[in-house]
């Protein structure tokens, strides 16, 4: 192995761990603060830009789809030509593309910078975590890394709306793109010293093959999925053709893994029962906490008319949850079962999911970002548990691609739960303008405001108060009905979840995640004991 201050099995971590640890949440924070970011940034940027409201959606979810779609290239990457050098090279071109995006002058150019910012993207989260993996290899000392890389990776998406919303307010929207260089820089000014370079010498070369494969699986999956779940599609047949596609590419994809001797993707990971189980739970319990945080960030700017900043600081409850619930999932493992922690963290999310089912349009904003804050709180348990069940159920040569596995998945499920919970929200909310009376309100500011409710917004303030009045309120409940509708159909899905837990737990037992054993199996072979949830 290549490496250069990876402790032994077994041994734990120093200061310079410690150390290096913070340096290598810098950017899974950025990756993260980027959504969160841009949600109070869309209102101006779609107004100064004039951004359609497909492209709206698009500057909203290429860079996750990005981000995904390289995920797995850029983890089998990183193993092959060492994930510190993967890291600083990532970090290089995230700081271009955020210049990039931050002058933009039209939609599709921050929709190409924003794609950008995706692909470097995915060199940043599997080198971390891979490399945390290397740096602690005591399992409760990485038990409790991965825990603090959790709170950051997901408390960006909390941290990003607060920080962005003061920018938007004293600056511009392009500001909210360039919050991560300061953070890039101090990635690349102390990353050499600090972190340890980590590769497989054995891995072989990366194939081309998959990686092309690999994106005309999941591009036009994603393009299908996005277009249908819209409503609007102009040829849905297209769409079909384009899932159909994406299935027939994925199907070879995989027949290619299984026959290559260095794989994009090692096929027996998934051998594992809790392996797979617990990257489809992760996905959805990705996919249910982004659409019901996009549906609460715009009712928070949108039908409470707070600004950019105000909105911001009333979502940074939810960095709280997701803090404590991750931080204090090593504390509850030690109590209870990983499964009964889990599970219960879970029931909690559902609780406060019902009572989002239940909001109206005004005397709610309270109510609203504390069920967000413990809806974040009860996920905390599953992520971190659930990311260290994955990273140690492999040999550490093969860090990089079980974490952009787990990335792939927590990605992709955020990104799709943006498209498809978000498209719901946004069919509901036009069924229900559609359906408004708008007396006073001119046909043409009506037909804006049927776009979407920051349209409508935007609209109401063009108005005289009385019509301005009747578009607020119009939009208002239709925005509330639809942000309801996008809650009862996350209920469904988090149930779902707990179900799958609940049956994952009657698996084989094995060590807790972060315990030695199942890291030194052999490569291209099954763990010798499948580190179930318990």
């Amino acid at each position: 192995m290549d490496h250069t201050a990876s402790p032994p099995s077994g041994e734990r971590a120093g200061r310079k761990e410690w150390i290096g640890l913070a340096v290598l949440a810098l950017p899974a924070m950025l990756v993260a603060m980027d959504i969160g970011a841009l949600f109070l940034a869309l209102p101006h940027l779609s107004a100064d830009l004039g951004v359609t409201s497909v492209e709206q959606l698009w500057i909203i979810d290429i860079y996750g789809f990005m981000l995904a779609g390289f995920l797995l290239t850029m983890g089998s990457l990183g193993d092959r030509v060492g994930r510190r050098r993967l890291l600083m090279i990532g970090a290089v071109a995230f700081t271009l593309a955020s210049i990039l995006a931050a002058y933009a002058t039209s939609g599709p150019t921050l929709i190409v910078a924003r794609a950008l910012l995706g692909i470097a993207g995915a060199t940043l989260s599997p080198s971390t975590l891979a490399l945390i993996t290397n740096m602690f290899r005591d399992g409760k000392q990485r038990t409790v890394a991965i825990s603090v890389w959790a709170t950051a990776l997901f408390g960006g998406t909390a941290i990003g709306p607060v920080i962005g919303g003061l920018l938007v307010d004293h600056f511009w929207w392009g500001s909210v793109f360039l919050l991560g260089v300061p953070f890039m820089i101090l990635l690349l000014a102390t990353g050499f010293v600090l972190l340890p370079e980590y590769k497989d010498p054995s891995a072989g070369r990366i194939d081309l093959a998959s990686v092309l494969l690999s994106l005309a699986a999941i591009l036009p999956v994603v393009y299908g999925i996005k277009e249908l779940a819209v409503g609007d599609a102009a040829n849905p047949a297209v769409a079909l053709a384009a899932l159909a596609a994406g299935a027939a590419f994925g199907a070879i994809f995989l027949r290619r893994q299984s026959r290559l001797a260095h794989p994009l993707v090692d096929l027996s990971m998934f051998r594992s029962r809790s392996f797979t189980s617990v990257l489809v739970t992760m996905t959805l319990a990705s996919a249910s906490l982004a659409g019901v945080s996009l549906m609460s960030t715009q009712y928070i700017q949108s039908v409470e008319g707070l600004s950019p900043a105000a909105s911001g600081l009333w979502q940074s409850p939810t960095g709280l949850g997701i803090a404590i619930g991750s931080m204090a999932t090593p504390l509850l493992v030690k109590a209870f079962k990983p499964a009964t922690a889990i599970m219960t963290g879970l029931g909690v999310s559902l609780a406060a999911i019902l009572l989002l089912t239940q909001a109206g349009s005004s005397g709610w904003l309270v109510a609203i970002v504390i069920a967000i804050a413990v809806v974040a709180l009860g996920t905390g348990p599953l992520f971190t548990q659930g990311t260290g069940i994955v990273v140690s159920s492999v040999p550490p040569e093969k860090a990089g691609s079980a974490a952009s596995l787990s990335e792939t998945g927590n990605v992709f499920g955020s990104t799709l739960g943006l498209a498809l919970l978000g498209s719901v929200g946004a069919a509901v909310y036009r069924g229900q303008m559609g359906d408004a009376t708008l007396t006073g309100v001119p046909a043409e500011s009506a037909a804006v405001a049927r776009e979407n409710v920051a349209a409508a917004t935007a609209a109401a303030g063009a108005l005289p108060p009385g019509a301005a009045q009747t578009l607020s309120a119009a939009a208002g409940d239709a925005f509330t009905t639809a942000m309801n509708v996008v809650a009862g159909v996350t209920a469904v899905i988090v149930i779902g979840v707990i179900v799958l837990v609940a049956a994952t737990r009657r698996g084989t037992p094995a060590k807790a995640p972060g315990a030695a054993g199942p890291a030194a199996a052999p490569a291209h072979q099954p763990a010798p004991s499948d580190p179930a949830i318990q």
